[in-house]
């Protein structure tokens, strides 16, 4: 089996163990997604327990079942009776170009408008496909991110290799860590069977993988606020990636908002966002001054494309990733397709999400015990070359098909209707991941703790 699991437990720290796995197969890729699966809820399972060691002297037990794993990096989710909106913007998605492919990303309004200023606007694929064929890749690429849209084009890992951005994020940690000197003593308040009870955690990340963290941390106990702009949405996945959490809204360019969050900020244990690179010090936020704020607090923060380089501050998405780094390339020659083939989910976004968490855990253990604040920085990129150069996945049985039995038995009764999640990935014996929330909408909480 690939071996994923040994360099992100040396990324956060954690002993050298082997992760006890069930279950047989894997997701049909080129790469060892499956494997990356299990190895990064793995990791973030043996962070609780390493928690749970620290401050009770037992070290739990823990498992991941890896058809479940792989099954929840797409969606956990099973709606009774409605069903959610689309994923995808209808004109998101790979197009031919004049000499090659590139990927445009949609789904946020301005990102379309973005798109449709260079290419004219648009009802449909087949309009689009006419447009994006008459330019070059690079060229249109460029353009559409000159006037602050999304796209990739679709490079192979060895192209990849020799660009300034791979040559860049390849010299940076797969999890960059660092520990502050503002120190806040605070005992542990946990149990083990909600070991974050007490943990105040400000989200302010949006599509998957900074919501993936503070899922698996509202699992634990966690009190979860998740703040976004008055006019974002994600309808396609708030379904998924609300659950345990409250909602709120804030306007961060507003004098009463800022005040606002600044007081969240004063109260919060771990901050997570996934802004580009220099959103939040745009806004007055650098990391020396979140600790003036909030001295002691544990920052965990993603992007896309990596910290350094020159596209640091790029906007950026697991499927642009994957388009950019040599992913899709790879997928379509093994399976000798005539267009991209990406990965069968979102894997950058969801072992990124997961990391995120572990780190966080890691940080808390360490304030726990010395009582300094700590950071950590992902990004989409890096986790993407610990999946390349993992190499090709061993050809494996497919998965066994999902059956009743794989859901838990009450049904979530979400601001959309009624579902089912499907049971948990990991087990940490004594310690169940359990949601006190249903999924509900952006926005419907007030911004209070």
């Amino acid at each position: 089996m690939t071996d994923l699991l040994t360099p992100i437990q040396v990324a956060l720290d954690l002993p050298i163990s082997p992760l006890t796995t069930t279950e047989a197969g894997a997701l049909p890729s080129t790469f060892a997604v499956t494997e990356l699966a299990s190895a990064s809820i793995g990791a973030a399972g043996q962070a609780v327990a390493q928690l749970l060691h620290q401050e009770t002297g037992r070290l739990p037990s823990v498992s991941v079942d890896r058809r479940l794993a792989s099954f929840w990096f797409s969606s956990s989710l099973r709606p009774v009776g409605w069903t959610p909106p689309p994923l995808w913007d209808p004109i998101a998605g790979d197009y031919a170009s004049a000499d090659g492919w590139i990927r445009l990303h949609t789904n946020a309004p301005h990102h379309r408008a973005a798109a449709e200023q260079v290419l004219g606007a648009v009802a449909d694929r087949e309009t689009m496909a006419r447009q994006v064929a008459q330019w070059n890749a690079a060229e249109l690429e460029q353009a559409i991110i000159d006037v602050g849209g999304c796209a990739a084009q679709m490079r192979t890992w060895q192209d990849w290799q020799s660009h300034p951005q791979g040559l860049a994020v390849n010299q940076e940690p797969l999890i960059a860590r660092q520990t502050f000197d503002a120190l806040r003593e605070q005992p542990w308040l946990g149990s083990v069977a909600r070991p974050l009870a007490a943990i105040k955690v400000l989200d302010l990340t949006r599509v998957l993988a900074g919501p993936v963290a503070s899922r698996f941390l509202a699992g634990l106990g966690a009190n979860v606020l998740r703040i976004d702009a008055p006019d974002w949405n994600e309808p396609g996945v708030v379904p998924e990636m609300t659950l345990g959490k409250r909602c709120a809204r804030l306007d961060l360019k507003q004098p009463d908002d800022r005040k606002t969050f600044e007081d969240l900020l004063k109260n919060s244990d771990i901050l997570l966002h996934g802004y580009r690179a220099n959103a939040l010090e745009q806004l007055g936020y650098d990391a020396s001054g979140l600790q003036q704020i909030a001295p002691g607090l544990i920052d965990i923060s993603l992007n896309a494309y990596g910290w350094s380089g020159p596209w640091r501050n790029r906007r950026g998405f697991d499927s642009l990733v994957q388009m950019s780094s040599g992913i899709a390339q790879a997928g379509m020659q093994w399976k000798h397709a005539d267009k991209p083939l990406p990965l069968p989910v979102q894997a950058l976004d969801h072992a990124t999400g997961y990391l995120m968490a572990a780190s966080a855990l890691r940080a808390l253990a360490e304030r726990l015990k010395t009582g300094r604040g700590g950071s950590a920085r992902l990004s989409l990129a890096r986790t993407a070359k610990l999946l390349l150069e993992a190499g090709q996945g061993v050809e494996q049985p497919t998965l066994r098909a999902e059956d009743p039995a794989d859901q838990g038995v009450l049904a979530e009764q979400t601001a959309w209707g009624p579902a089912h999640r499907l049971l948990a990935p990991v087990t940490m014996t004594g310690t169940p991941l359990q949601w006190d929330l249903p999924a509900g909408e952006l926005g419907s909480h007030r911004p209070q703790w």
